[in-house]
């Protein structure tokens, strides 16, 4: 139908202002600190056929692939005809979702009997179960790593509320009062994008909604297609690496090769390294999602939406078997480390085409640090994701001290942690000293954590990366610095791998050190008054003999 530019801006701003109302009600709502200080969940609203239309500007990993993740939903339960009060449900990494942690719930949204679309939350949960309380590194297939679901319908007021499938859920995690308050947080979230949009059909009407989130979507292909196009077309190769899979020394390396050709750009990461035993491989929702964000973050701008339109122009291989793409049930909580690499190669490679539209390498690793403690009244898991510095760029230096840019998450007030946990005391929070890589511009600082362990049987696991190999930097620019995490014990020192887990014991003082990232362009072109900033700041080193 013929649209109204007038009423095209005010329905698609719209329906943008309703995704972001949903993350805000999604992060207002939770109850666990990893969903609601760091924000580790996310929005989004949907057509009728799944198409992402419109999302909350939270993690651009968990949204990238969202109508992917849909798909599979779809696939068992036709959108038509799933009616008021049911909703569907899917984490399961091989049947479309990214890791068992994230929940993905889809609202239909009807018109009578007609859905016209979908509104969807996703939130990273606390627990949910499997050999370790919040992740566990020892996993070595997928159901060790929680509970498995695959694409389910529910009825809300049969199977929740008190329900079934709620029991089912609240059975199977640690920390039930915040892990069902974290999934009665997505429900409300869910429940203002449906209102939302009816609210905007009864003003405008359902045929002129419909239209507008096909525009929107169209939009964004246009405006993508026509970035991509100021790329000279060519094949350009990136490559990075995983430290190593946490059993075995040997460096894993991602590989890809980007082909630009018009308006379309395909990228393959053949010459991937083969999938391991540890909870690394990332599954390839994953990879495409973490795929386009890097095209979009180096070729477009931002007030693009991202949504299905933005993915049309984009092909992404990988070879079954590999990292990025494993077989089932090879585990992948900690997918985000061959994703970030993924982005980094991705990166590397677009550098030769279009250098100052890049970022240097940054820290770019989800550090997942959990610690629990079993008490008297149950369990205690505190679980926070950890970023590092990023990487510099032409214009600009490296953000210090941040997550990395698929991850998006916020850092965790101290004071936050005091008033939920008892068994650890923060006692240390501080940007790392000339862990910043030098350059034109340079990268980012990292930071560390020192945590006072007040209770015997405390355990501490985490996944990380970059304790072994520093980021690059790009273009001259020197790299950044690599994390480490040890643990004091009677003056002695233990120093855990990135890939670890232990049992802890009341005094132990443990250190989290997150790397900064590279530099861009010589050092040498670095103004003496950015430099001076730095040296006072305490982000580099000032020159021997001078004070």
């Amino acid at each position: 139908m013929q649209l109204d530019p007038v009423e095209y801006a005010v329905l698609s701003q719209s329906l943008i202002a309703a995704a972001r109302e949903m993350g805000a009600k999604l992060i207002r709502s939770a109850y666990s600190t990893i969903l609601r200080e760091a924000r580790d969940g996310s929005a989004a609203l949907l057509d009728a056929n799944g198409g992402t239309v419109a999302q909350a500007e939270l993690i651009p990993q968990q949204l990238g692939s969202v109508g992917k993740i849909f798909a599979a939903c779809a696939a068992l339960y036709p959108p038509q005809t799933v009616r008021p009060g049911e909703v569907l449900f899917i984490n399961d990494p091989y049947s479309g979702g990214q890791h068992l942690q994230d929940v993905y719930v889809f609202h239909p949204i009807h018109v009578g009997t007609e859905v016209i679309g979908f509104a969807a939350s996703v939130a990273h949960h606390l627990d949910l179960g499997g050999g370790n309380p919040g992740l566990n590194p020892a996993a070595v297939d997928v159901y060790s790593e929680g509970l498995i679901i695959p694409p389910i319908k529910i009825d809300l007021e049969r199977d929740w509320h008190g329900g079934g499938f709620e029991r089912l859920l609240r059975a199977n995690v640690r920390v039930p009062h915040q892990t069902m308050g974290d999934f009665d947080a997505q429900m409300a979230a869910n429940a203002i994008g449906v209102l939302r949009v009816q609210e905007l059909v009864e003003r405008y009407g359902a045929d002129k909604v419909r239209a507008v989130m096909a525009a929107l979507q169209d939009y964004s292909e246009t405006r993508i297609r026509a970035a991509i196009a100021q790329v000279p077309d060519g094949v350009y190769v990136g490559e990075d690496c995983i430290d190593d899979d946490g059993i075995g020394e040997a460096p894993l390396p991602v590989r890809a090769t980007v082909t630009v050709k018009g308006e379309s750009i395909a990228v393959d990461f053949a010459g991937t390294a083969p999938q391991v035993r540890t909870n690394i491989n990332s599954p390839f929702t994953s990879t495409l999602a973490a795929t386009v964000s890097a095209i979009k973050a180096s070729l477009t701008s931002p007030d693009i939406p991202f949504n299905d339109g933005t993915m049309r122009p984009i092909s992404v291989t990988a070879p079954v078997g590999s990292l990025l793409n494993p077989r089932h049930p090879a585990p992948v909580r900690a997918r985000m480390l061959g994703c970030t690499r993924a982005w980094n190669a991705v990166m590397k490679a677009l550098a030769q085409a279009v250098p100052d539209r890049v970022i240097a390498c940054g820290f770019d690793t989800t550090t997942s640090f959990c610690l629990s403690f079993l008490g008297p009244h149950g369990w205690s898991v505190y679980l926070e994701v950890y970023g590092g510095g990023f990487g510099a760029t032409a214009a600009s230096d490296g953000c210090d001290a941040v997550d990395n840019p698929l991850s998006n998450c916020s850092n965790t007030p101290v004071e936050a942690m005091d008033q939920d946990f008892s068994f650890f005391r923060v006692s240390d929070y501080a940007l790392r000293p000339d862990s910043a890589g030098d350059g034109t511009h340079r990268g980012g600082a990292g930071y560390l954590r020192r945590i006072d362990i007040l209770e015997d049987g405390t355990r501490i696991a985490l996944y990380s990366d970059r304790f072994r190999r520093t980021p690059d930097g790009l273009f001259g620019g020197r790299p950044g610095t690599t994390g480490s995490c040890e643990v004091m014990r009677d003056g002695q020192r233990i120093v855990l791998r990135s890939k670890d887990q232990m049992e802890l014991r009341k005094g132990d003082i443990v250190t989290l050190s997150l790397g900064g990232g590279g530099g861009y362009g010589e050092p040498s072109a670095r103004s003496a008054a950015a430099r001076a900033r730095d040296i006072e700041d305490g982000l580099v080193s000032a020159p021997a003999g001078t004070t």
